[in-house]
């Protein structure tokens, strides 16, 4: 049996610990974050634990993983659902679709935020569903910020309310829908993409990206050529690595030159294959 002081003190505990769950909810925002997933083990904890105590509703829609994402995520404050894979974009619409509030942050499993930027989306507002906002990108390979080239200055639109905004159904590089009388405003502090975590795995992004690409841009009509092929991978390495000044970010600026001219390289030339795959059927 609990003496009478040990159950003050048990008492004294929850009450305090009622009272600051209770602030801290006061303190959280309206707004839904949803997250799409697919064996992201290495890097949705980082993700996730960086978000705590933005909202209430935090909606993660994994995609099939076979790795550790479905256990590390249950030890989050979230919601799980697990569905097929439909692209990009679609996969996204039916996500945010499963979200508490209209207004949607939006990330990806390797997109953890910074403070300052924590800081700001818990002192907005959202009262103008008119409005959505632009957040700036820290991209990095492996340990590396990379401050130039194609990855420098990096920003998307990621928070917009649903009602007003939506994706595409781009299979491929999503984009969203804008009408003509949003405003766009740019938010304080940083989006930390954990781009790949090292080399191996930007090579497997990349050639996944150039083939689906590839067949989206088949599927558009669109055509490869020469030109293509052979002169645009080295135009898009002189771009990034010299006019973008990726130089300035030594060998991860020279490899992610690189490997942008060899996604370039590898779409066109699979999308000329696809053409000729086709004729022969």
């Amino acid at each position: 049996m609990l003496k009478r002081h040990d159950l003050c003190s048990f008492i004294g505990k929850n009450v305090k610990l009622y009272f600051e769950r209770s602030i801290s909810l006061l303190n959280m925002q309206s707004f839904s974050i949803v997250i799409i997933c697919k064996n992201e083990a290495d890097v949705i904890a980082g993700t996730l634990q960086s978000i705590q105590g933005l909202t209430d509703d935090i909606v993660v829609y994994d995609n099939g993983s076979n790795d550790k994402t479905i256990e590390i995520v249950k030890q989050f404050n979230v919601q799980l659902h697990q569905g097929d894979w439909e692209g990009y974009a679609k996969t996204k619409k039916k996500a945010i679709e499963l979200a508490k509030y209209d207004w949607i942050f939006s990330l990806d499993a390797d997109e953890s935020i910074d403070v300052e930027l924590k800081q700001f989306l818990l002192a907005l507002e959202l009262k103008n569903e008119k409005e959505v906002y632009k957040l700036v990108f820290k991209n990095f390979l492996g340990n590396k910020y990379l401050k130039y080239g194609e990855w420098g200055g990096d920003k998307h639109i990621r928070l917009f309310n649903r009602k007003k905004v939506t994706w595409n159904d781009s299979a491929i590089h999503e984009q969203l829908i804008l009408p003509k009388d949003i405003e766009v405003k740019k938010a304080k502090g940083y989006v930390l993409h954990q781009t790949a975590k090292d080399i191996n795995e930007y090579a497997s992004k990349v050639f996944k990206y150039a083939m689906l690409n590839a067949e989206n841009y088949y599927q558009q009509g669109k055509r490869s050529s020469w030109f293509w092929i052979c002169i645009s991978p080295g135009f898009n390495f002189f771009n990034y690595y010299v006019l973008r000044l990726g130089f300035l970010d030594g060998h991860a600026g020279y490899v992610c030159a690189k490997m942008t001219a060899w996604y370039t390289f590898l779409k066109y030339s699979r999308l000329k294959e696809l053409y000729k795959i086709n004729a022969r059927q």
